[in-house]
């Protein structure tokens, strides 16, 4: 298992070897710090905490601040644990960078998809929509919400509500090519989030063949 944190810069296209057009993913990997390290013996499981990012002084609390100083680093704006990985192979205040991966791995990438805001059942969960003629008194509304008898509707019915601003993880991308010299890796298809947004990019979990 390896894994990096980065910054979401947006979308654009390359050529393959093969003269095909790839649309891909540019992610400004690293340069992230190693934070911590859990052991088993002494917090129940195993995992480096790494960040990315360095925050504000004024917004960093006292806590963090002291937290950062363990690893000669100043406190992080994006913090996340990676599980999985051979913790003794990192120490505290190393640096990693995009080049911990390679042209072809498959990863999975961790972000928040954008916030829609408000929406109807029709968006937000791809119901149907009634007929859309004068007479019919149901065009984009909900529909049967369940059962008469238990005189209440059923926890987790799916109505209208916030869409997005969720925690999503797209599986199963392909890095196209990894630029160690200014930490960016281009990925193969979209990964979750609006431009400039924080992600995880960590190695695949159900891998497949590409």
């Amino acid at each position: 298992m390896k894994g990096i944190l980065g910054r979401k810069l947006g979308m654009t296209q390359i050529f393959n070897e093969e003269g095909v057009v790839v649309p891909v993913t540019v992610i400004e990997a690293g340069p992230c710090v190693v934070l911590q390290k859990k052991q088993d013996s002494t917090d129940g499981y195993s995992a480096i905490q790494i960040g990315f990012a360095d925050q504000k002084p004024n917004r960093a609390t006292k806590p963090e601040q002291g937290h950062a100083a363990k690893a000669n680093t100043a406190a992080k704006r994006y913090v996340r644990e990676l599980r999985g990985v051979d913790v003794d192979a990192y120490e505290v205040g190393q640096q990693l960078g995009a080049d911990v991966f390679e042209n072809g791995d498959v990863v999975d990438v961790v972000g928040t998809s954008k916030g829609k805001g408000y929406a109807g059942p029709i968006k937000r969960h791809n119901q149907h929509r009634g007929p859309m003629g004068h007479g019919s008194k149901y065009h984009r509304g909900v529909g049967s919400l369940g059962p008469i008898a238990p005189n209440r509707v059923m926890k987790g019915q799916t109505m209208a509500g916030r869409m997005g601003g969720e925690r999503t993880t797209v599986q199963n991308l392909e890095i196209v090519r990894v630029d160690a010299d200014r930490n960016v890796l281009l990925v193969k298809g979209a990964v979750p989030g609006p431009r400039n947004s924080y992600v995880t990019v960590r190695t695949a979990v159900k891998s497949i063949s590409k």
